[in-house]
């Protein structure tokens, strides 16, 4: 199988999950990873260039898809629309598509860059907790979503969604150290972070993707 994997910190949980139960699990077919941002990643799963990955929810509509996503409540902290000129971000589907949903114009920052630039102090509108406020609901970035293995990867959802995941702190240090963060900057991030989507949260991507 080859799973395709967004490189951002908020599938950090996940991508360790995956490496523990792909060694505790006597799997008999080759994994490999292709990581990449979201929106070459869309790309790649629809081509079929790779099996099964986390994807931009408004590249899901036609997809076959598990029940995780990648979902903030209010604030996500990492998809900011900052001020200036519109400007999207090329990395990006949904969030450009939510700041145009929401009617809202600047520049849409996504991802560790986005983080990193609310860490520092920088200022800039959560599109998370605008949705929110204008909604009430839950807004749901990605999903995670197969062309084939589908049995595989529903049952790696369903345990994902069962597991409380625990990274170690080696893991922590070296992930934080790249983006310019602490471990515990990256810890507090990652509990704005959910992933198993409840019936709000389907509610939710059910009214982005009408709008």
């Amino acid at each position: 199988m080859l799973f395709g994997s967004i490189s951002y910190l908020n599938l950090l949980p996940f991508q360790v999950f995956l490496k523990r139960h792909l060694i505790h699990n006597a799997t008999k077919m080759s994994f490999n990873y292709k990581r990449a941002v979201p929106s070459t990643i869309n790309k790649a799963l629809k081509r079929k260039a790779i099996h099964a990955a986390f994807i931009s929810s408004v590249a899901s509509r036609q997809c076959h898809c598990t029940n995780l996503g990648i979902i903030a409540h209010k604030k996500v902290y990492s998809v900011l629309l900052l001020e200036g000129e519109n400007q999207t971000d090329p990395a990006s589907a949904t969030s450009n598509q939510l700041a145009k949903v929401l009617n809202l114009q600047g520049q849409v920052l996504i991802g560790d860059a986005a983080l990193k630039h609310y860490l520092d102090g920088g200022e800039g509108l959560d599109l998370a907790e605008a949705w929110f406020e204008k909604t009430g609901l839950p807004f749901v970035f990605a999903r995670l979503c197969y062309n084939k293995h589908g049995q595989s990867v529903r049952k790696i959802a369903k345990s994902f969604a069962n597991t409380k995941t625990e990274i170690p702190q080696y893991i922590l240090k070296r992930e934080a150290k790249k983006r310019g963060i602490t471990p515990k900057q990256l810890t507090w991030y990652l509990g704005h972070i959910h992933y198993e989507m409840d019936w709000k949260s389907k509610r939710g991507l059910k009214k982005f993707l009408s709008m």
